[in-house]
């Protein structure tokens, strides 16, 4: 079950939030609040898994809501303003539900929120050969043997695969996607780089070779140059 809680100014809206989530079944509904202020208090003391909330809301937005919390639970906005889906993308949320909501909609947004909560609590799979991603509102699988490097990009990773692939982009941390990545197979290189062990071709002092492309060797990382070798041998 996920526990959630919904949050708009509005009570028709607020009352159609909580109609929506008794009909689905892996939800539980802990409680609605009337403005984010509520919502923060009831996160400081439960559990919450998952929270409805709207944007424009007086005080605090929906969006700064967000933006205010340093652990957040997974976010479905719930909105009459499309203007706004660009930078709730930033903020990495689960979807983005344009009023008036359908059921039908609403309830995909809740699958995919459930499916990506039940990724998150996964034990690990050593002999997996894949994982998903959040990319644009989606869970993209990404097959480890697809991925050449992985590179930082301020708040975001690009994920260059093998051609003729297009690159994904995703909001996520080096530290997280290390996390899902096996060390048997990637090797981090650089603040900025992870490399796959198998589509390296050649091995410079301060740089490695994916094909064509070279990738600069951090000074911290330098060491990790005879390991590859090594494993190349």
């Amino acid at each position: 079950m996920l526990k959630c809680i919904a949050v708009d100014d509005e009570p028709l809206a607020l009352q159609l939030m909580q109609d929506y989530i008794g009909k689905v079944s892996f939800l539980q509904l802990v409680t609605t609040c009337g403005d984010a202020f509520e919502a923060n208090q009831v996160l400081q003391e439960q559990e919450i898994d998952l929270v409805f909330i709207d944007i424009q809301m007086p005080g605090l937005t929906g969006l700064q809501f967000i933006k205010s919390l340093s652990h957040k639970p997974m976010f479905i906005l719930v909105t009459a303003y499309e203007k706004f889906a660009l930078e709730s993308y930033d903020l990495n949320v689960v979807d983005y539900l344009l009023k008036p909501v359908e059921l039908s909609r609403f309830i995909q947004a809740c699958n995919k929120a459930n499916e990506l909560h039940q990724l998150k609590h996964k034990q690990p799979d050593s002999s997996s050969e894949y994982f998903f991603l959040n990319v644009d509102y989606s869970m993209v699988k990404v097959i480890f043997a697809d991925i050449m490097w992985v590179e930082g990009l301020r708040d975001y990773l690009k994920i260059h695969l093998v051609p003729p692939a297009k690159p994904l982009i995703a909001r996520i941390s080096m530290k997280a996607i290390e996390e899902e990545l096996p060390a048997s197979k990637f090797l981090r290189i650089h603040k900025s780089f992870v490399v796959a062990i198998d589509h390296i071709t050649a091995v410079k002092k301060s740089s490695v070779y994916m094909g064509d492309m070279e990738l600069p060797v951090g000074e911290t990382y330098k060491e990790v140059v005879d390991t590859i070798t090594k494993r190349k041998k």
